[in-house]
């Protein structure tokens, strides 16, 4: 009897969650702005611009990753690896990699306001700046490389040390 019942409101209580990440998933991407104002339907989506054969979630690869975000492109979490640190002062710069994607990036951890990042592959460069007081990571929008190997990322502290991976 309790047993039953207590089964019976996991179960709905499962469900009621499911319904209520689905309508968040709808309503906080570009599905669910299609029908406010049409701009979502005017522009094709990165995942229709997607290689199908990426894994779930990564919607660049190589070259169409180059500027973008990891974390919003998926390539990030379990898809990145550290290929590379160097310590500057307190703040660690890394190179970091995802191969299902293709691309580098950096990031400068226990940095200060004014500090900057920067990623390079050959030719392609990207950067990004510490630029409020408090904030004390920063990471770079990416480069796409054949191998990790490939990408140097450095720090500039405000007061002048650098430092590169090697």
């Amino acid at each position: 009897g309790s047993a039953g019942k207590r089964r019976l409101t996991m179960v709905l209580a499962a469900a009621v969650g499911v319904l209520v990440v689905l309508a968040g998933v709808f309503f906080l991407t570009d599905a669910g702005r299609a029908g406010k104002g049409g701009e979502a339907a005017a522009s094709p989506s990165a995942t229709a611009a997607a290689d199908p054969g990426l894994p779930p979630g990564v919607k660049c690869a190589g070259a169409s990753c180059t500027g973008k975000d990891a974390e919003a492109m998926g390539c990030s979490g379990d898809r990145v690896t550290t290929a590379g640190s160097a310590t500057v002062g307190t703040a660690v710069v890394e190179v970091r990699y995802s191969r299902a994607c293709g691309a580098a990036w950096g990031r400068v951890t226990r940095a200060g306001q004014g500090d900057e990042v920067v990623v390079r592959a050959g030719r392609a460069s990207r950067s990004a700046s510490i630029t409020t007081a408090g904030d004390a990571d920063a990471y770079t929008p990416m480069v796409a490389v054949k191998d990790a190997a490939q990408a140097v990322a450095c720090v500039t502290l405000a007061v002048g040390r650098e430092g590169c991976t090697a």
